[in-house]
């Protein structure tokens, strides 16, 4: 008996079941496959009537008397209640119900006529305007179409002005009740299950709302307290600051996100180095063509380029007034864009051009191409049209202080009688010097070579920053300083020439930032020998060029005229500031000194 009884339950379970599911089905019969997959459950037979629905509702939202009743939109707006839309049906009948629905009674007009006022929604006091605020969220199962459209509060009360983080539970302060209502965009349809609130529900992950400005505080403090991990060696604590910084900076824009991503990238190949020793012979030929078309973007890019070369003519010509016979030798010739120029300066002088003679120094090409002579014979055929005397020699070297005098000076400085006026002799550095600290002794050679060639005046432009400190956070904060100005400027003067930078303006600061990336990288990221990034400012150079023997030249009023000038024509131009500092000229951006021109010639005690 008792065995029956089990089997007659578990027959009768049995068809409930088998009834349950052909009632489920029948429901479930017509339903639109492709709206069902979206989350919305409705039948091919009501797709009419829900289409008609919708022309009501949109009717209803863009007439005006519902966009200019604001008691009514504000009453709409408390009432928003968020159910996740399965009935679409329902749903817009619902909000149809509350269009249709009489107005609230409105309030009582004031006493005195008072101005019309456009309501914004601003950040609560207290916050700087300039801020933005962004939010995220981010859903932990599979998305479907309603979810773009529903905003649960928050887990965590955000503040605007700080950084909310899921764990963060300190110094938690409720947002008011008007931003409470502002997070109520619209009505969702109505389900099965109530208003869920996110702070409630296990599946809910936390809103982080990230202010730039604050973020950028926070970015600037890890990346100050990698470089303290990095220098007292803690790879461990070091390993997650990168990683903090990567996340922090994509909350950044512009300047701030691009210096924070090449400064990353610099810390994290010092921790890590990823390229194997040996390929850096190869690698060194392939980075010096690289660079010289960086150079080139850069040039074109920003004035910073055209200033050397202009301040550094300016100074060549003044020193060569009156002579016949003149010789320049260039220390890094690169595509000889800071000659042409000069030749026509020298064209134009009264009296006729005196005889120019050129040399051309540069790194070894990775093509073993003869890239100087290729330049040499552009220039001449400049020279010709403008009909200047002009000769060159170009030398291939990997370092400046391999060259001796008798080098650079050539056959012709011995070869001519002794009645013949001797050449007048400049020597040309621009962001050259610098690179020759990485290898003991060399800037003292070339020095000594310099002064055994007797020059007239000795142009030199160098970088007006000090990045060969003694220690590493030293050099990393001085650096972090000087490259986000230099990327500032570089934003300024795109920003300001916006019809250039929809073409190549663009290009060429994109590719003027990894010229500059790469400087970073070589001053964060490389040790002894590798580490040629060494820039030193003007006072540092004043102390080494008076060991070797040489004394400044100031550099004339009207050099300051005509780059002020120049400036002014640049786009951009506002924020270029050219000052001059004793005797120097230098070329900034706003406030912050950035690059420096200095002449200099033998010292009378040392003749």
């Amino acid at each position: 008996m008792k065995r029956e009884r089990q089997e007659t339950v578990v027959a009768t379970e049995t068809e409930d079941e088998k009834g349950k599911g052909r009632m489920e089905a029948e429901e479930d019969g017509g339903v639109d496959e492709l709206l069902a997959a979206l989350g919305y459950k409705i039948r091919s037979t009501d797709m009419a009537d829900v289409a008609q629905k919708l022309e009501q509702l949109e009717m209803a939202m863009g007439s005006s008397a519902a966009a200019n009743d604001d008691a009514l939109l504000s009453h709409l707006a408390s009432d928003a209640v968020h159910y996740n839309p399965s009935d679409l049906s329902t749903w817009v009948d619902t909000i149809l119900s509350e269009f249709n629905a009489p107005s609230p009674p409105l309030p009582p007009p004031p006493l005195s006529p008072a101005p019309l006022q456009h309501h914004f929604d601003l950040p609560p006091a207290g916050t700087e305007q300039n801020s933005t605020i962004t939010t995220v969220d981010v859903p932990s199962g599979p998305r479907c179409q309603a979810d773009a459209y529903h905003l649960d509060p928050l887990h965590v009360p955000a503040v605007a002005g700080r950084i909310v983080y899921g764990s963060d539970t300190q110094s938690e302060v409720s947002p008011p009740s008007r931003d409470r209502k502002r997070m109520k965009l619209c009505s969702s349809p109505p389900s099965s299950s109530s208003t869920t609130d996110a702070a409630t529900s296990p599946a809910a992950l936390p809103v982080v709302v990230v202010d730039t400005q604050e973020s950028g505080i926070r970015l600037v403090h890890a990346l100050m307290a990698c470089a303290e991990a990095v220098q007292q060696d803690n790879l461990k604590a070091a390993d997650a600051l990168v990683k903090q910084i990567t996340v922090l900076a994509t909350s950044q824009g512009g300047a701030m996100r691009k210096v924070a991503g090449y400064f990353a990238e610099a810390l994290a190949r010092r921790l890590y180095r990823p390229q194997p020793a040996r390929n850096l012979g190869r690698s060194t030929l392939d980075f010096a063509a690289f660079d010289d078309m960086l150079h080139q973007y850069f040039y074109e890019s920003c004035p910073y380029l055209k200033f050397a070369h202009f301040t550094a003519n300016q100074a060549i010509l003044e020193a060569f007034a009156g002579c016949r016979r003149v010789h320049v030798v260039d220390f890094g010739m690169r595509e000889g864009l800071q000659w042409p120029a000069l030749l026509q300066a020298l064209a134009l002088r009264p009296g006729g051009p005196p005889s120019f003679r050129l040399t051309g120094i540069g790194p070894p090409q990775p093509d073993h191409s003869d890239a100087l002579q290729e330049v040499g014979w552009k220039l001449a055929q400049f020279a010709d049209t403008i009909r200047v005397d002009f000769r060159y020699r170009g030398f291939v070297a990997a370092s400046l202080a391999d060259l001796e005098p008798y080098m650079l000076l050539g056959p012709d400085a011995s070869d001519r009688d002794s009645e013949e006026e001797p050449e007048a002799v400049a020597v040309n550095s621009v962001f050259e010097l610098h690179r020759l600290l990485a290898r003991q002794g060399a800037l003292e050679k070339v020095l000594g070579t310099i002064r055994a060639m007797r020059p007239r005046i000795v142009t030199v432009v160098e970088q007006e920053a000090n990045h060969n400190g003694e220690t590493f956070l030293e050099r990393f904060t001085e650096a972090l300083h000087y490259y986000s100005t230099m990327f500032d400027s570089l934003e300024g003067g795109v920003s300001a020439a916006s019809d250039a930078a929809v073409g190549g303006g663009r290009r060429d600061q994109a590719m003027s930032e990894v010229y500059l990336g790469r400087q970073i990288c070589n001053v964060v990221a490389c040790e002894g020998a590798d580490r040629t990034e060494r820039h030193e400012a003007l006072a540092q150079w004043r102390v080494r060029m008076g060991r070797a023997g040489f004394e400044p030249v100031p550099i004339g009023s009207n050099a300051f005229k005509q780059a002020s000038m120049l400036l002014a024509l640049f786009a951009g131009g506002d924020g270029y500031r050219v000052e001059e500092k004793d005797g120097s000229l230098t070329l900034g951006w706003h406030t912050r000194p950035l690059i420096t021109t200095s002449a200099w010639r033998i010292a009378s005690a040392a003749c």
